[in-house]
This record gives C-alpha cells, structure tokens and sequence, in this order.
C-alpha cells in the first residue's frame, strides 16, 4: 500500500458519507453482499466506461454492517488520462449512478503522500441513544439506539474519563491475528440534548473492531446504575474480554470526521502509523 500513486496515475482524495443499513459494511466481499467499497468501485467504473478493470479504494476506517458514515475519506488512484478526460464532469456521474443512500461528496487530487489510511492522525465517531419512555423517534429510528432504563449521564462522563488516553483496549475490541489492540483514546464524552438523546463522542488515532461498540455498551451499563462508574476501567486493567460487556447495535454509531496532519507532515505520520501499530485489517467499532 504506497503513500504514492504509481508513475502514470492520479490519487484522488474521495469524501463519502453513507447509510450504513443495507450495506454488509464498508469493505468489498466475496459471494456478492452489498458493500459501500463495491457499490463505489462498481460506479466508478461504468462511469468512466472501464469495463473490466476496477479500481480499488483505500479507505480511512473500515466499517461494520449497519454503521453510518457522514464524513468517511478514501482514495483511489487513477490513470492520469482517465482523469482528464473525466475530472470535471465525474462527481456528477458518480451521483447520477451510485444508489441513493451513498454519496461521494468531492474528489480532489491528493496533496504528496497522502494516504486515506495511513495518513489520518484520528477518526472521531458519533452514537446516540434515547432513553425516553416512548421510544426512538420514528424518523431517527435507523440512527439511534433506545435502551430502556434511564440513563445518568454525569456517571456515565465519569466512567468515560478513566478511560481515556493510550492503553491496551483488549477487552473492548475482537482479536485479530497479528493486530495490536493498543490505542490512544482522545476523547470520551457524553451529552444529553434538548430532545433528550445521548450523544456520545468518541475520538481516537484509530480503533479496534467492535471497540466503540463495546465501549457504549460497558457505558450504558454504568448509567443504568448495573455498574458503578469505577467498573469499565476495571474491565480495561483486566485486559480480558467481560461478559457484561454488551457489543451494542451498529445503526447507533456514525463516522463523522476523519482528521489529517498538515500536508508537510503527511509523509511522516505515514511512517509513524505503520511502524508504531498495524491496524486491523476487519471492519470497526
């Protein structure tokens, strides 16, 4: 996976946002399940009339089936006559073809070594939750989890804050061969709103699968009062996998920004990335 396109080509920064509910994720796979990266690749290839050769995109983070993104970020590298002859009117063809609950918002070429991936210094994700009497919205239902116990925000920001910083998050993510489970949580937080749902904000270099998931899950259990607020550091300090911890559903969690380091620093974020920690090659969060 180069920080460079190949002699000849054009790597163009993609910004995509998408409903994740009738995709089996982002990442394109065997015996012809929906997927974000397939539905991309397969319109960008009829548009600029490619016929068999497709063009892979590499992608921030990996999401899971049923996970949103609102401000996702790949790249993909094209010949640089296929470019030209396509650059302008491209985005409007991408939108013209691609299914309406995906949508490729710019495609501009790429400053020197960017890398979707590699280059990206965090990725911060959204999950709301309701616990109001009546339930979730009707219009917000595919967007927001209802738990139904009350939930106390000011413990649950309390748990959260034990919780941030760099640290194994072995017992909040599914193992991967060969993938490390050390990450640097930046940021933790919880706010109720005026229509009353929970948005939890969750920021970090990058994350392992299921662990923001599994994060909100041990979360809620604090702000139901199951837990005390003392209880998901512990399960971090145990470095285990907790059957209390409840992976919850994905239509909560949205991707909503991906940040980048200034275009001088790219190259060397690229190298920091690879040699510090190798990421999971599965879907997140």
């Amino acid at each position: 996976m180069s920080d460079e396109a190949a002699p000849g080509h054009v790597r163009i920064r993609m910004d995509v946002s998408y409903d994740g509910a009738e995709f089996s994720g982002w990442a394109r796979q065997a015996g012809g399940r929906r997927t974000v990266q397939g539905e991309i690749e397969d319109a960008l290839r009829t548009v600029t009339r490619s016929k068999d050769t497709t063009y892979e995109l590499t992608v921030a983070g990996r999401t899971d089936a049923g996970v949103h993104a609102r401000g996702q970020v790949a790249h993909v590298d094209l010949p640089g006559e296929l470019w030209a002859e396509h650059r302008e009117k491209l985005l409007k063809r991408l939108a013209g073809r691609l299914s309406k609950d995906v949508r490729v918002w710019t495609l501009t070429e790429a400053p020197a070594g960017f890398n979707a991936r590699f280059s990206a210094i965090w990725r911060r994700y959204a999950y709301r939750v309701t616990d109001s009497p009546g339930g979730v919205d009707p219009l917000l239902r595919g967007h927001v989890l209802w738990h139904d116990w009350p939930l106390d925000v000011d413990a649950m920001n309390e748990a959260a804050g034990q919780l941030l910083g760099e640290h194994d998050f072995a017992a909040y993510c599914k193992r991967r061969e060969g993938a490390t489970t050390i990450r640097t949580l930046q940021e933790l937080s919880l706010d109720r709103g005026a229509d009353g749902i929970v948005t939890a904000t969750v920021r970090a270099d990058a994350f392992c699968h299921n662990m923001v998931r599994s994060l909100i899950g041990a979360l809620l259990f604090v702000g139901d009062g199951h837990r005390g607020p003392d209880w998901p550091g512990k399960v971090l300090a145990a470095g285990v996998r907790d059957s209390a911890v409840h992976v919850v559903r994905p239509h909560g969690l949205t991707l909503e920004e991906v940040g980048y380091p200034a275009d001088e620093l790219l190259a060397a974020r690229n190298k920091e990335a690879r040699n510090k920690r190798s990421l999971p090659g599965a879907g997140c969060c």
